[in-house]
């Protein structure tokens, strides 16, 4: 039986560090870690910590170290090939027990985007402990096994629970007594560029004929590509265009027709010119469990760009934006059809002022700031806290939950 750890015996309100466990590559789609972490940078050490990857040869376990222009440090644990889950778990403690370990007298946060991370660093006890719950993890394709039940126990750790939209915070607001709404936000003046006269559309898109209705994202199991084809296939005359990595399906399986262009994965810095190439937006998300509590970061990046939109009913789409008439809801290709024709042909001046007044105030500067008062109060609240007693054993490397291993 070992305790509950701590490697640092003296804080510093002068010294932070943040570490952030994340399910999500940094250099992935620029999306809620990254705005939040980078400011995070600003102000205190960042530590984006990643899921590990695999090699054959070299010093192993090793942490592959990269740091970033806005101050974030990606680490990223490599391990040997071929481990188990049990070995993958115990080789990433030694890594962070030896990351904390240079870090003494440093006042330490936690930030989890996955519970999976409990499996390595549930023995250790930060100052303050967040959960940001971006999204239900546990409904999407191949979720691990013990997600569901690593949540549990990450829920009663933490000090915070953030939600990254409506429909999260309200399954699970009622499980936390410290959970806050913090839904998608936007930088306003990154993807109001896309109005511009003067943004030049990108090589691989000017091309493509008008109109042009664009998505961009993560295009897996969300992505209802029978619903796209059907488009596709029932107006010829639009030009589907599709921006973003295909991850977790198979790219040949996605529709091919000629009017769907699929043109792969974007640099944030560069969204803004593709959308100002598109005449409209569509979010042609599926009605399954992996949307049931998505609250999508693009349905306020679309508006700022000037791009109306036409998305299914996706609950945290349908509140606040399809009850305003801020973006066009439809159930079926026929529907998408009809209101993408509406969106082609309307005067946009009028929208344009309501989808101004409704993103003023909105950015992911203010998020943050709201984000750091919660958390110096669960700072200051947390000094004398007494260690979590439901982590208390580690058993063969790993931490045991109320007398249950979890690799």
């Amino acid at each position: 039986m070992l305790p509950v750890t701590r490697h640092f015996e003296t804080r510093s309100a002068e010294q932070k560090l943040l570490i952030c466990f994340s399910h999500l590559r940094w250099q992935f789609v620029y999306q809620r870690p990254q705005h939040l972490m980078s400011r995070a940078a600003a102000e205190q050490s960042v530590i984006f910590f990643e899921e590990p990857i695999f090699e054959d040869s070299g010093e192993l376990p090793r942490l592959n170290v990269a740091a970033q222009r806005c101050g974030v440090i990606v680490m990223v644990p490599v391990l040997k090939a071929g481990t188990s889950e049990a070995e993958q778990a115990a080789a990433q403690r030694y890594l962070i027990d030896r990351l904390l370990s240079e870090r003494s007298g440093v006042s330490i946060t936690f930030w989890y985007y996955t519970p999976m991370a409990l499996r390595f660093t549930a023995h250790l006890q930060p100052d303050v402990c967040i959960f940001d719950c971006m999204d239900e993890l546990s409904a999407f394709k191949n979720a691990p096994q013990p997600l569901v039940e690593l949540e549990r126990h990450l829920l009663a750790r933490a000090d915070l629970v953030f939600t990254g939209g409506r429909s999260l915070f309200r399954a699970k607001h009622g499980r936390h007594p410290h959970c806050h709404l913090f839904p998608s936000s936007i930088e306003f003046d990154h993807f109001a560029r896309a109005r511009a006269a003067d943004c030049a559309e990108p090589g691989d898109q000017v091309k493509i004929p008008h109109p042009k209705v664009g998505f961009f994202g993560v295009i897996d199991e969300r992505m209802d590509v029978e619903l796209l084809a059907q488009l596709a296939q029932m107006r010829p005359d639009l030009q589907l265009v599709c921006i973003g990595p295909v991850v977790k399906i198979d790219a040949a399986a996605l529709p091919r027709q000629p009017n769907i262009h699929w043109l792969g994965f974007k640099s944030y810095a560069d969204l803004p010119d593709y959308l100002s190439g598109w005449d409209a937006g569509f979010m042609p998300f599926a009605l399954n469990e992996a949307t049931q509590f998505i609250s999508p970061t693009k349905t306020p990046e679309f508006l700022a760009a000037g791009i109306p939109v036409c998305s299914t009913s996706i609950t945290d789409v349908v509140s606040p934006y399809g009850e305003n008439g801020l973006v066009e809801i439809a159930a079926d290709a026929a529907q998408f059809s009809a209101k993408l024709d509406l969106l082609l042909k309307h005067d946009r001046s009028e929208w344009l002022r309501r989808v101004d007044a409704h993103l003023q105030g909105m950015s992911w500067d203010r998020t943050w700031s709201e984000m750091r008062a919660l958390i110096e109060a669960a700072r200051c609240a947390a000094g004398s806290r007494a260690p979590d007693a439901s982590v208390l054993a580690q058993e063969d490397g790993h931490p045991v939950l109320d007398g249950a291993a979890y690799v």
